[in-house]
């Protein structure tokens, strides 16, 4: 009997520890799965596309501009964003390949830099959010409704930031540099649609001011050198527009102007280290800043078509005292007095 009530006892211990350990261990399974307890999932990586006509110092500072404000709203490229990046080399095809490939590819967002890559990206991409930066005028290229404006919403899948420059201001200001050059050039392709925005208003403003325009047209930057030269002896003068292909090859453009003694303005400050004497226009960082902004607000849940879509307004004047000297011209005390910056 007492062997009996023993082991009747040691089974009624063990049957208890069972039970204990039982719990135990349903309660370390539940603790375990408590969050913020487990091993962190992996954060949602999300997928940018990228996609810019060309690369030159202005289209590269807005792609800086558009992942830093990105970065600074905790998306960061290789811990929670991914970036497809692609350059179409100034190839209207190139550009419409690209956004092929993009509608196909999962991506949760695209970033479109410049008329043509939007132009393309928006002919296949319609329900991905869409964020255009560095575009003179939306409107007239079809990139947001007729009936959308600057400060609006566009009510569609793209919002963005568009670059209108203060053409007059510009022209105006450089007269300044040189009071004696009635003959001003212009280059640009004419199957960009912002550039022939810009030349529209470059007419008016040189009319306006008592001057006489001639413009020179290309299809792709390599005739850009041929088309400067094609300046010399006609004008005293060249400033430049919102060209990509034009841009793309600035270089080329101040080395004739250097050799010839032509005064060469440009419409971005990213190009003035480039060879232009000066620029009266805005910082592309921010452009593409304001862009990611929107972005970011994308990511976070906000609809595209909510978001108002407009231009960035903050122009400075940047002077280069080096390419001045080069080109001939001499640069007024007052005008580097009102210089934001001034280059050595």
């Amino acid at each position: 009997m007492a062997n009996t009530t023993s082991m009747g006892g040691c089974g009624r211990r063990s049957a208890a520890g069972m039970a204990t350990r039982g719990l135990w261990a349903l309660g370390l399974t539940v603790w375990l799965g408590l969050p913020g307890l487990t091993q962190a999932a992996d954060p949602k990586m999300v997928q940018i596309g990228v996609t810019k006509i060309v690369s030159h110092a202005a289209l590269d500072a807005v792609e800086k501009g558009f992942e830093a404000a990105l970065a600074s709203a905790g998306f960061k490229e290789g811990v929670n964003v991914t970036y497809n990046r692609q350059n179409a080399q100034g190839d209207v095809a190139k550009a419409a390949s690209i956004a092929q490939k993009f509608s196909s590819d999962k991506l949760d967002l695209v970033h479109s830099i410049a008329t043509p890559t939007t132009q393309a990206v928006l002919k296949v991409i319609t329900r991905t959010p869409v964020v255009f930066s560095a575009i003179t005028d939306p409107l007239t290229a079809g990139i947001v409704p007729a009936n959308s404006a600057p400060g609006k919403k566009s009510g569609t899948n793209v919002t963005g930031t568009s670059d209108p420059w203060p053409v007059f201001l510009q022209m105006e200001t450089y007269t300044k540099f040189v009071p004696k050059a009635k003959k001003w050039g212009t280059i640009y392709n004419p199957a960009e649609a912002n550039s022939v925005t810009h030349v529209k208003a470059m007419r008016a403003a040189a009319k306006a001011l008592g001057l006489e325009l001639v413009e020179v047209t290309v299809a792709n930057s390599a005739e850009v050198g041929a088309a400067s030269q094609s300046l010399v002896g006609k004008v005293q003068a060249i400033t430049i527009t919102s060209d990509n292909t034009t841009v793309a090859n600035f270089e080329a453009i101040a080395a004739v102007c250097h050799q010839h003694k032509i005064a060469l303005f440009a419409g971005d400050v990213d190009s003035v280290p480039r060879g232009a004497t000066a620029a009266y226009g805005m910082d592309y960082f921010l452009v593409g800043y304001s862009a990611g902004k929107k972005a970011a607000l994308i990511l976070k849940g906000v609809k595209p078509g909510d978001i108002p879509w407009g231009p960035v307004e903050k122009f400075s004047l940047v002077i280069n005292q080096k390419a001045a000297r080069g080109q001939g011209v001499v640069v007024l005390p007052e005008l580097l007095k009102k210089a934001d910056k001034v280059l050595e």
